[in-house]
């Protein structure tokens, strides 16, 4: 079980590399959105594997403020006005 949690530990933190280059390169601003919001699911679920995988409840709490802080993020986005940075 410890292994296939290590494997998926890495298979997540090779998505945030991904996720980086789709950040550097995306055509648009939503585009880059997306993908930081994925940043943010994805941290969280590299927390909740390192949780369990290392006996460490706190990170729960660490992945939860993950959560709110991409939620809040979201919400200013979405409420900012539209410019003409739309590339």
């Amino acid at each position: 079980m410890t292994q296939v949690l290590g494997w998926a530990t890495l298979f997540l933190l090779l998505n945030l590399v991904a996720g980086l280059w789709r950040v550097a390169r995306g055509p648009t601003a939503a585009d880059r959105m997306l993908a930081a919001l994925l940043f943010g699911s994805t941290t969280v679920a590299v927390l909740l594997i390192m949780a369990e995988w290392m006996a460490m409840p706190a990170l729960r709490s660490v992945a939860l403020l993950f959560v709110m802080l991409a939620s809040i993020v979201t919400i200013a986005f979405f409420g900012l006005p539209a410019g003409d940075d739309e590339r």
